[in-house]
């Protein structure tokens, strides 16, 4: 199987390739449009800020080649935020895979001490319609890390619940994302990313 992890300037993109050898898959770690499209499978990661990375994706003709791809993609974290319509970090108009908009959290007066932003550490996910989770991963704990949340919308696929509900992961067709961090989610974030191969 011909994996390839998207390279662009946003991080993250060696845990994520450790995760895949621990499964013992190889991946290519590549921004070359041809070997992205020739792609049995495609894993778009990231960790950083919106707009200076919709800057980087439209230099160098991402913007366009992701949203025409047409096997089984992938977007983690920042991944999933750019495959959304638009982001408040920045006010960035982004990818557009995805309807939902991007919002920053932001805490009920007063429980700012209680609920931090950014949402950073373990939580559960709920109602779970995509092929990347079967029964046994309902309720289970995933690793977050970040700021900005995608609302609920059509195309949520699971639910996350931190100041308010938020879309966990999105599916839209051959598109895929999740906001937490299967590479750093152990066993179950392991399951996912099975599930996500084996699409």
């Amino acid at each position: 199987m011909n994996i390839v992890i998207i390279k662009y300037n946003a991080g993250n993109i060696e845990s994520v390739n450790n995760a895949l050898l621990r499964l013992g898959v190889s991946a290519e770690i590549t921004g070359d449009h041809e070997k992205i499209k020739a792609a049995d499978k495609v894993i778009f990661p990231g960790v950083g800020e919106a707009s200076t990375t919709m800057a980087y994706l439209k230099k160098e003709g991402l913007d366009q080649l992701i949203p025409s791809l047409t096997q089984p993609v992938l977007g983690i974290c920042l991944g999933l935020q750019l495959m959304c319509s638009h982001s408040e970090e920045g006010d960035t108009p982004c990818l557009g895979i995805f309807e939902e908009k991007v919002k920053l959290f932001v805490p009920e007066p007063g429980m700012e001490y209680v609920t931090k932003v950014p949402h950073m550490g373990w939580n559960n996910i709920t109602n779970l319609t995509s092929e990347l989770f079967d029964e046994s991963l309902e309720n289970q704990f995933v690793y977050f890390v970040h700021s900005y949340y995608a609302t609920v919308g059509e195309h949520t696929a699971a639910v996350g619940d931190y100041i308010n509900p938020f879309s966990a992961a999105l599916q839209k067709d051959n598109f895929y994302a999740t906001q937490f961090h299967p590479e750093k989610s152990g066993p179950v974030g392991a399951k996912i990313l099975e599930n996500f191969l084996k699409i």
